[in-house]
């Protein structure tokens, strides 16, 4: 394994989720916690996909629900909401490059006036735009596990009756 691929992807998408921290005006707690959220989330999506051969979609799956753990954690000593360490730490995830390239084969099949290029197209719109959703459709679903799983404890930090 190459180590500092992984590093490095996890650097990445930590300053990213800085930025979009920043953007909702959180507590200070939220610039400690969601750079390593966002880290461990992003290294093992990159891991699953690069060493272990999973699809985005289903790494992306399994990286927000860990990084949705490592959240409940950090908001239980933080004593905030979990969203406000989840959500900034799942950003880095989106998948921007395959819904910009679905954006793309769609302007690029609208402006033709070929058939035969516009059959071209097709298959990359949907290939693209599938994958977009579905990984988008992960995200949600993958970071809903641990704030449902752990609802009431959320209820508890959030009104200082945890411990």
């Amino acid at each position: 394994m190459d180590f500092l691929l992984i590093f490095e992807k996890g650097f990445f998408a930590a300053i990213a989720a800085l930025g979009f921290a920043a953007v909702g005006n959180p507590s200070k707690a939220a610039f400690r916690y969601v750079p390593i959220i966002a880290f461990c989330g992003n290294a093992l999506r990159f891991s699953l996909m690069t060493y272990a051969g999973m699809n985005i979609a289903i790494a992306t799956f399994f990286a927000a629900v860990f990084a949705g753990f490592i959240a409940v954690g950090f908001a239980y000593h933080a004593r905030y909401p979990i969203e406000v360490f989840a959500f900034p730490a799942l950003l880095p995830m989106i998948p921007g490059q395959f819904a910009y390239r679905s954006i793309l084969g769609t302007i690029r099949f609208m402006e033709s006036t070929q058939e035969v290029a516009q059959e071209q197209y097709l298959p990359g719109i949907i290939s693209n735009g599938i994958t977009a959703l579905l990984t988008m459709f992960a995200l949600g679903v993958g970071v809903a596990i641990p704030l449902f799983m752990c609802y009431q404890a959320s209820f508890r930090m959030t009104r200082g009756e945890a411990k």
